[in-house]
């Protein structure tokens, strides 16, 4: 039981789907493919007091106040996520009192619909109606405990019926434990998910045995459909079945097929001693085959072996960070974290490695990992980096995923969901979400395969008749050096615009080129690498004078918009405030640009509200900085609940201030909490946990795209490291800040391998080496990394 029982080229839509009548022989003929068996394996490791650390993990966090998270089960990266829904078009609020029921996909922490397909619903009695809105059961928190790939409900409707879940990579574990009735139902809504449906199949198979495919499309403002395929499997015949289409229900009917509301519910007797009914769920975004497939390849435990593998799955990857000190508070806070870090991207292939590309054709990955669900826009800053370090074989095939995208889709995508592209957010995040992989050493034999895709990327505009946006504003960028600001263009395509957004768009372009040219070097190609670099300054093109912060400028080159930087003019979710910061790759000319060291600094303070931070973090942090999850314009203050300005604290680093990074950091941890809404805005697949967890260990990824390494002051004493061997020949990383506490934060000095480190700042190499990052602190600042020499380097 957990520690926290009470808190918080495109495929056409018709080419997916299968033809009518052919489930049933797909699904009955790979059931003989394996019979069912299992063991449960030991549970090991533990959080330096001697308890397991999956005790220390709260999965109702970020569950409140537009987290949204999502309290179920799933195993790490796994491609089900077997969820409560209570009616939030994400998914689970800790706010709302009803469930709909559980379904089998859900992303962590995304603003927008998307997943929720297929939610199971037990009930018992009559089917009254198939709107899973009406249908829903009340429940109470106090009688709801969640732990890593665990999640258990006791119902307050329909005689108090327990439901629990738990997951394997590719399927879902249910258990439902009844009130006696003859009337014990398991409801299975094709027809409604949290995205919208267009169209849906169910198929009764046989008498344990139910199939459905389900064709959606959703998220913000949409996106090309995907297609998800079910095959659900129950530990024991039921008693009846039926139907339904819209309110139309059919007793004994064995299909249904269409658009509008689709299901099917079964029934059981459980008036006998066995009031227990156990099914298992396996998805595929292949064919009904595949999740058959999974389904007996991973289907053959029982409920409490495939909940104990689980949590032996979470309790392994958890322990790959082990930390000492702190609070156990502070510790729970940071493993919640670290757990919310590993759930996504997701498997997209089945056991026998087919998956559907972004051709709409079904292909098989040899010698690698498929993966889907790509928030580039968020996870290029933090997460892509924290999985290069905890899990670089996984953060290697998600690279070579984005790859696959590319030769088969056409085009590197911007935000991709499942089989489709969304266009979702502006600028070019897959190019330092790939260097960043280049960097890290993890695209050895790709690195040429991988340099193309983004050549073109960055120096092309995808056709009009692709799906993809990609960099929509080049041409403009690549003429003058800038994307025109232009509100009132027309969208091309669905989703965002990069001509809506300009000034931060030209920002994320340079960001990417910069980023792209430090690539381009390494690889040989001299002369590209000249030509991005001279690019990656072109962020200087849409900074006023006149006013001393970016702005967006129109097609004639006229500044436009708002003079006042705390206007969201021109800057996608943030303001002009905000972005300034984000020019990571030339802080020594955006330093000169707003007018030395001293005034930056200054600039920073007033951001920060740091006099009044120094005197109180936590109340400045809540009070003063922007904390609404979508305030994202009208504000000339630090935004923790959003990406612009996540490197922010650590520009400080550039002005020879390292001691204040350290106060902005670890005011902005204290927004971390273990309760539902301790978490900062969307999580965003990872992005914010991953914020806190790099934060929290002192190494954050300060210059996107690469491989450079800021410091600040660690939260605990000690922090261990296992790394993987492959990439990491020591095997571990020790990061020590003996005595580090709210009074005792700043570093005095700095010792790598047991050398003195003055600058402030660390290359992968550095972590590669091993042995101990040694931090010695105390409770004033002192001369430590102040040189200007000391600051991140830039890009040449």
């Amino acid at each position: 039981m957990a520690w926290f029982e009470r808190s918080g080229a495109r495929p056409r839509p018709s080419a997916r789907r299968r033809a009518p009548g052919g489930v049933r022989a797909a699904v009955a003929a790979a059931l003989l493919a394996g019979a069912l068996g299992g063991s449960v394996p030991t549970v090991a490791g533990a959080d330096g007091t001697g308890g397991p650390l999956t005790d220390l993990v709260n999965p109702f966090v970020g569950t409140r106040n537009e987290g949204n998270m999502f309290p179920g089960a799933a195993v790490p990266f796994g491609m089900v996520q077997l969820s409560p829904d209570t009616g939030h078009n994400t998914g689970y609020d800790w706010d709302d009192s009803r469930i709909r029921g559980f379904s089998a996909v859900h992303l962590a922490g995304v603003g927008c619909a998307l997943g929720g397909d297929l939610p199971v619903m037990p009930t018992t009695g009559d089917i009254t109606s198939t709107d899973n809105a009406e249908y829903a059961s009340g429940f109470s928190h106090d009688e709801e405990s969640a732990s890593p790939g665990f999640y258990k409900i006791r119902l307050a409707d329909y005689g108090g019926i327990t439901a629990e879940l738990s997951a394997t990579e590719h399927t879902g574990r249910q258990r439902y434990t009844f009130p006696a009735t003859d009337k014990a139902n398991v409801l299975l809504n094709a027809g409604q998910s949290l995205h919208k449906v267009t169209d849906s199949q169910v198929e009764v198979v046989d008498d344990r045995t139910v199939a459905t495919t389900v064709t959606g499309s959703g998220f913000c403002q949409g996106t090309e459909p995907y297609t998800v395929h079910t095959v659900t499997r129950f530990d024991r015949p039921f008693a009846s079945h039926g139907t339904w289409d819209g309110e139309e229900v059919t007793a004994g009917g064995d299909s249904s097929e269409g658009p509008g509301r689709r299901g099917a519910y079964v029934r059981f007797d459980t008036t006998g001693g066995d009031r227990d009914v156990e099914a298992t769920t396996a998805i595929s975004y292949v064919d009904p085959a595949g999740a058959t497939r999974n389904l007996a390849a991973e289907g053959r435990d029982t409920f409490d072996q495939a909940a104990a593998k689980a949590r032996a799955a979470w309790e392994e990857r958890l322990g790959h960070v082990r930390v000492e000190g702190g609070s156990l508070e502070r510790r729970r806070v940071f493993y919640s974290a670290l757990y919310r870090a590993l759930l996504h991207p997701n498997t997209g292939q089945d056991v026998d490695g087919r998956y559907t590309g972004w051709d709409g054709r079904t292909h098989r990955a040899r010698g690698f990992t498929y993966y889907q669900n790509w928030s580039l826009w968020d996870t290029y800053r933090t997460q892509a980096q924290l999985l290069s370090l905890l899990a670089p074989q996984e953060s290697r095939d998600m690279a070579l995923s984005l790859l696959k995208v590319d030769e088969q889709g056409g085009w590197l995508p911007k935000w991709g969901y499942a089989t489709a592209e969304t266009n979702i957010m502006t600028g070019d995040p897959v190019t330092p979400f790939l260097t960043n992989a280049y960097r890290q050493g993890l695209l050895a034999g790709h690195e040429e395969e991988a340099y193309r895709a983004l050549r073109k990327n960055a120096d092309g505009v995808p056709p009009q008749d692709s799906p993809y946006l990609g960099r929509e504003g080049n041409r403009a960028y690549l003429a003058d050096g800038y994307v025109p600001h232009l509100p009132d263009r027309p969208k091309a395509k669905p989703g965002d615009s990069d001509y809506r957004h300009g000034g931060s768009a030209t920002l994320e372009y340079a960001l990417a080129d910069a980023a792209l040219a430090e690539m381009a070097r390494g690889l040989g190609h001299g002369k590209d690498a000249e030509r991005y670099a001279a690019r990656a300054r072109n962020y200087r093109k849409v900074f006023d004078p006149s006013t001393g912060f970016f702005r967006g400028r129109d097609a004639d080159g006229a500044f436009t918009g708002p003079a006042d930087p705390a206007k969201g003019d021109a800057f996608h979710e943030g303001t002009s405030w905000q972005y300034t910061w984000l020019v990571p790759q030339d802080l020594p000319g955006l330093i000169e640009l707003i007018g030395g060291r001293a005034e930056t600094e200054k600039r920073l303070d007033s951001f920060f509200a740091y006099e009044r931070l120094v005197r109180d973090p936590e109340g400045t942090a809540r009070e003063v900085w922007i904390n609404g999850p979508y305030d994202y314009y009208n504000a000339d203050k630090y935004n923790p609940q959003n990406e612009p300005d996540l490197i922010a604290p650590y520009t400080y680093l550039a002005t020879g201030s390292p001691a204040k990074t350290t106060d902005v950091v670890h005011a902005a941890l204290t927004l971390f909490t273990d309760a539902p809404d301790g978490i900062t805005g969307n999580d965003d697949l990872g992005t914010m946990s991953s914020w806190m967890v790099l934060s929290s260990i002192g190494v954050f990824p300060v210059f996107p795209g690469t491989d450079t390494w800021g410091l600040s002051t660690p939260v605990f004493d000690r922090v261990d490291l296992r790394l993987d061997r492959r990439w990491y020949p020591t095997g571990g990383l020790r990061i020590s800040a003996p005595g580090t506490s709210g009074n005792d934060r700043y570093v005095q000095s700095v010792r790598l391998g047991g050398r003195d480190l003055a600058k402030t700042w660390l290359r992968t190499e550095d972590l590669r080496r091993g042995g101990e990052l040694a931090f010695r602190v105390g409770p004033k600042p002192s001369r430590w990394g102040t040189r200007v020499q000391d600051a991140p380097p830039s890009t040449p």
